[in-house]
């Protein structure tokens, strides 16, 4: 039996609601799923079209019954599917298909439970060659219709773990060769980003930064070199931001 759970399996392989253009064509264009239902306002007629060969079943509903059902169309850009969700590997199988990459990278958030960052975080790893997030269940977002929106496709694309003990998944990646950074900018810490072949990035919240138990299993401790900002007591980058800064320098090197 696997150690790491993702999300429930009856969560898993149930049915997703996804809403947002750009995030439904990229589910569309996901063979590995079984799609139910297209939904479009009157005024994405044209949208639907494009997609008739990707699913049987469209249903095109007036604009005002379309708000009444999914809410105002600044959200759900007047599009929404109703989709199956697709078999995703455990950690335990995901690393097991990094070991065989030279370069392997994988985000760690802890606590970090902001939908607009997460999915923001993960189209910088759909980006820079990411594959996988590990998040605790407690404390961060489900793939619910709000993160599928803000991953803007990625969620197809970038794993996405849910797990028990986020220690745990640090020290099985541990002994599968990958060294561990944690990302904290509330101190002078070595800011020479000079990553390992096998990396692990860890950020906590914003604010909070990561918890002290999860600190204490990072291998080394680092910063992104900027420059503060004291008047203004600007002093640190918003947790998508500094995700993709690190990302793009692992992907640089």
């Amino acid at each position: 039996m696997s150690k790491f759970r993702n999300n429930k399996s009856d969560k898993n392989q149930g049915i997703h609601t996804i809403f947002g253009q750009h995030s439904v064509k990229a589910a569309l264009q996901n063979d590995k799923r079984q799609h139910i239902e297209l939904i479009v306002s009157k005024n994405q007629i044209n949208y639907a079209k494009k997609y008739e060969s990707k699913i049987q079943k469209i249903t095109i509903v007036p604009q005002s019954e379309f708000t009444r059902r999914f809410g105002n169309e600044n959200k759900t850009q007047g599009v929404v599917l109703k989709t199956k969700d697709f078999r995703r590997p455990g950690l335990e199988e995901f690393v097991k298909v990094e070991s065989k990459k030279s370069k392997s990278v994988v985000l760690i958030l802890d606590q970090v439970t902001d939908t607009q960052n997460v999915g923001s975080i993960m189209r910088s790893c759909a980006l820079f060659d990411c594959a996988g997030i590990i998040v605790g269940k407690d404390n961060s977002p489900e793939l619910t219709s709000s993160l599928y929106k803000s991953a803007s496709g990625a969620a197809e694309i970038v794993n996405y773990f849910r797990v028990t003990n986020i220690r745990r998944a640090i020290s099985f990646l541990k002994k599968n060769n990958y060294w561990i950074y944690g990302f904290d900018s509330s101190k002078n810490k070595n800011s020479k980003l000079n990553f390992s072949q096998k990396s692990v990035l860890v950020f906590g919240s914003e604010g909070r930064g990561i918890r002290e138990l999860v600190k204490k299993e990072c291998d080394e401790i680092i910063q992104i070199n900027m420059k503060n900002n004291l008047k203004f007591e600007i002093d640190s980058l918003n947790v998508s931001n500094a995700a993709s800064i690190a990302l793009y320098q692992f992907y640089s090197t």
